[in-house]
């Protein structure tokens, strides 16, 4: 087992990392900008370094400054958490290179993934389902991208090839639009990932986000664990998540969980991760994307499982064996996550930093709060906006959504807008407690005008 793990991130995330170290009796190194000097991982942390200024690009994606904290502190570890570094090849490569272990997967398995192109066809080629599309990037000047279009039928969907978190995508409805669509999420996709390229497939409407929890050892052992349901989303970014999800059938969890599985030994995948699929209306599902690393909403799987998913992610790094099949893992009850972000969901979810004065988190039974902030605590602008995750869990659905309402009504952050009273409409709404509610709820049914 490890000795001193870095976490080379920030927030809850690295709130979340320290705690599960120093359950199996690690030691801790914290890394900050300038400006995060007094957050609640700096504290937390045995160790705490310095890395630079405000800007990510100046400290949490300094990648020299970071291994010099590493090899400084004596680390022989380094946690990337999830966003910043957590899925950047270059910095897995650097870690191996440097002897310092990377608590993720192998840099390889990160690149396979990295490049959505190229995992779709793998995962073609794995016998995985995916979504019928442009088998490689487009380009606006092409005139073969109308032909390609119309054969794929509209509406399509173009996505960037790199990156995700809803960067570089554009839905296009006809071909009046198309051209401008794909110049568009190229731009964009350029400036967020440094690479420009993107491509296109048929666009699911009204589809349902279901992932699965992966987890492999470098023995060959591979398991998957019940699924999270993420179609609560805005601009592509998941608000709210639950476990199981309302859709799900055994004999469907089963195919959808055979599937991640057979997509995590198609690369060989070590450590946790994560398999996403789009599910239609009819029952089809296809793959969408996989992420290889700890997601924000592991949370709601570790409640309806009792398996601590960071633990289990470093215990794999470490090169312990998988000790979970998925066969024999239960679902115990049900769970939602909401994200408090930081945002004024009245003007189009506007980042909201600023200090926060009078704080109350809730709790009682079934909550559990993720959070980093403080009362006289200061969220900076230059990160992102997440300030709390509240997880409910109940027997069964109805319990988990009152309770859920119960926590949000508790909820008082001082200071900055939040979007707590939007969770609270969320979990009123009828169509969510009757379930299985699709990507397009948010503008549908909270801010239809």
């Amino acid at each position: 087992m490890f000795k001193k793990v870095l976490i080379a991130n920030r927030g809850e995330i690295a709130c979340r990392i320290i705690r599960a170290c120093r359950e199996l009796s690690i030691k801790t190194v914290a890394v900050h900008s300038e400006i995060d000097r007094e957050s609640m991982h700096v504290k937390l942390a045995d160790q705490a370094i310095c890395v630079g200024h405000a800007s990510a690009f100046e400290s949490y994606l300094n990648i020299p400054s970071i291994i010099a904290a590493a090899e400084i502190s004596g680390a022989d570890a380094i946690h990337p958490g999830y966003g910043f570094l957590a899925e950047n090849t270059y910095f897995a490569e650097v870690c191996e290179a440097c002897g310092l272990k990377f608590i993720g997967p192998s840099k390889e398995s990160i690149e396979q993934m990295g490049d959505k192109i190229s995992a779709v066809e793998l995962m073609k080629k794995s016998g995985v389902p995916t979504i019928p599309g442009s088998n490689g990037p487009v380009s606006a000047d092409d005139p073969k991208i109308f032909a390609m279009a119309k054969k794929i039928g509209y509406p399509v969907i173009i996505k960037a090839a790199a990156g995700g978190g809803g960067k570089g995508m554009r839905i296009v409805v006809s071909e009046e639009t198309l051209q401008n669509a794909i110049i568009m999420a190229q731009t964009e996709a350029k400036a967020a990932f440094g690479n420009p390229d993107v491509y296109m497939e048929k666009y699911i409407e009204e589809s349902h986000h279901i992932e699965f929890q992966v987890l492999g050892d470098k023995y060959g052992r591979t398991a998957y664990l019940p699924e999270r349901d993420c179609s609560i989303q805005r601009r592509h970014q998941k608000l709210v998540e639950e476990s199981p999800s309302p859709l799900m059938s055994p004999a469907l969890r089963k195919k959808m969980g055979k599937a991640a599985r057979s997509a995590a030994i198609a690369i060989k995948y070590v450590t946790v991760g994560t398999v996403e699929f789009i599910l239609d209306k009819k029952g089809h599902f296809y793959f969408m994307e996989m992420n290889t690393r700890i997601q924000v909403e592991h949370p709601v799987t570790e409640m309806v499982t009792g398996i601590d998913l960071v633990k289990e992610q470093i215990k794999l790094a470490a090169g312990e064996k998988l000790s979970i099949t998925s066969e024999k893992v239960k679902i115990l009850g049900h769970a939602i996550e909401c994200r408090i972000n930081a945002e004024d969901p009245d003007t189009d979810f506007t980042p909201f930093p600023g200090k926060i004065g009078k704080l109350f988190l809730p709790g009682g039974p079934g909550i559990r709060i993720d959070s980093h902030v403080y009362s006289g605590y200061t969220i900076p602008p230059f990160y992102d906006s997440l300030i709390a995750k509240v997880i409910a869990f109940g027997s069964d659905r109805n319990e988990s959504i009152i309770r859920m309402q119960r926590a949000l009504r508790e909820v008082e952050i001082e200071g900055i807008k939040n979007t707590a009273s939007l969770h609270s409409k969320i979990m009123a709404n009828e169509i969510f407690r009757k379930g299985g509610v699709s990507t397009d709820f948010l503008p549908k049914c909270i801010f239809e005008r």
